[in-house]
């Protein structure tokens, strides 16, 4: 495993959180990482990752962190509203993202901008945890390709599992004990080099993020030793709605159920 040392400097919020974030997780988790060597030292880029759990950003960071980078996620902005952790994330330079809304134009103005700028900016494509019945990556949304067709930057594809053992998806009780092994491995840069100098089209843009989809989906397949359904899931085509537990009934949906009796 290929660690680096962090050359950007961290600042206090940053410093904050690794202090509190990483002996936490080296005595609470177990570690199975492959593929740093395929994250860049230095300059901009993308990476792209599948989502499991609400506590993967925090074991994915210690990863990204431990190969030298600091990391920069789109997070949703609701985040950005809770106290103490809503000042570690904005005084870290993380992206607010107002899913679900015209606002999302400003994070992707912001992600390219960072990357610009020399950042390593972190999206799950599938922009919230995955409602696959099997924990696959689900059909992406078009963030990190945009971004990355863009810039120029490279999109490199990661693999996580093992987090949803540790806090499974909206659940609220983190399980500890015996400790969990978070598997990470990271893929080689995605090949776009078939949109360069395209448009920005829907049908562009879709392919590409299909593409990302692909790569992560396929270290996945080497870390579970399985193969991935052959269509990838669709929360729309499904009826299974995009953001939220998708397990938790609304008022509405209790109202008109007590109706039905």
């Amino acid at each position: 495993m290929t660690r680096r040392k962090l050359q950007e400097k961290r600042g206090l919020a940053f410093g904050i959180a690794v202090a509190i974030v990483k002996p936490t997780l080296l005595a609470t988790t177990r570690r199975d990482w492959s593929g740093g060597e395929h994250i860049p030292a230095e300059g901009g880029c993308i990476i792209a990752a599948n989502h499991l759990s609400h506590v993967d950003p925090l074991t994915f960071a210690h990863f990204v962190y431990d190969h030298g980078r600091l990391p920069r996620y789109l997070a949703k902005a609701e985040v950005f509203d809770i106290p103490a952790a809503g000042w570690i994330v904005r005084s870290t330079g993380q992206i607010p993202v107002a899913r679900m809304t015209a606002g999302a134009a400003s994070a992707f103005a912001a992600a390219v901008d960072a990357v610009r700028a020399g950042k390593l900016v972190i999206v799950y494509p599938e922009g919230t945890i995955t409602r696959d019945p099997g924990l696959w990556p689900m059909v992406g949304k078009t963030g990190a390709a945009r971004i990355a067709l863009a810039t120029g930057a490279p999109v490199i594809p990661v693999a996580q599992w093992g987090v949803q053992e540790l806090l499974a998806p909206y659940a609220k009780k983190v399980n500890l004990l015996p400790r969990k092994t978070m598997t990470m491995r990271a893929g080689p840069p995605v090949d776009l080099s078939a949109y360069d100098g395209r448009d920005l089209t829907p049908e562009v843009l879709k392919s590409a993020t299909s593409d990302i989809m692909d790569a992560i989906t396929a270290q996945l397949e080497i870390i579970r030793g399985e193969q991935a359904p052959a269509v990838r899931f669709d929360p729309k085509s499904a009826g299974v709605k995009e953001i939220g537990n998708p397990y938790e009934q609304t008022e509405r949906e209790r109202r008109r159920k007590r109706g039905h009796r």
